[in-house]
């Protein structure tokens, strides 16, 4: 039996993502166990990110800094606009390097059934950077389900009026992917997105 205080931290990292309540309790006995060199960095690392955690005021990532390095960052596109639901999709895009422009991060989809609506996003920040011209394309990274879907067309409405080019992420079938694993949905988008040959 361990103590409250150990206890208490493994409930608390229990609740993380990818994290259950077996998982935690293994994960604070190899912290206990390597105090030194993982505990006590463990510990000043989110003492100070705690400290000095921000969200960007131009396109809500959250940083150390505001506004946070990639906006900050002069190397960047900034006629390209990628816009995600949220800060965690800006990460992964962003770790790709695929794309050479800035963000602006949503903070979540629209959604009758949880009662998002739109005043509950960042959409009238992105409609004002848009506004504010310099933008010569805005690429819709919506997640591909019916809310993310839904999303991205009440955005593309909103913008229709820029003189921008809008664009989405493809959705279909994945590299490395075989027909008979994939759900309908995604295989009607594939459908829908076909391309010639060649």
């Amino acid at each position: 039996m361990a103590s409250q205080e150990i206890d208490a931290l493994a409930q608390a990292l229990s609740r993380l993502p990818g994290l259950g309540p077996r998982s935690a309790r293994r994960v604070v006995l190899h912290l206990m166990k390597k105090r030194e060199t993982v505990l006590q960095p463990l510990l000043r690392a989110l003492e100070m990110v705690e400290e000095r955690l921000k969200t960007c005021s131009i396109c809500g990532n959250l940083d150390t800094s505001d506004p946070c390095g990639i906006c900050a960052d002069v190397r960047r596109d900034t006629r390209a606009l990628c816009v995600v639901e949220d800060v965690s999709d800006l990460w992964v895009l962003d770790r790709s390097r695929l794309f050479p422009g800035k963000y602006h991060v949503l903070g979540g989809r629209l959604s009758a059934l949880d009662g998002v609506r739109p005043e509950d996003l960042n959409i009238d920040g992105l409609v004002a950077r848009v506004a504010e011209g310099g933008i010569d394309e805005v690429v819709l990274a919506m997640n591909a389900t019916l809310e993310g879907q839904t999303t991205a067309h009440y955005l593309a409405e909103r913008l229709e009026s820029y003189p921008i080019r809008l664009t989405q992420l493809a959705h279909g079938v994945p590299v490395g992917g075989e027909l008979d694993y994939l759900d309908e949905g995604t295989l009607a988008q594939a459908l829908r997105a076909r391309r010639p040959v060649g």
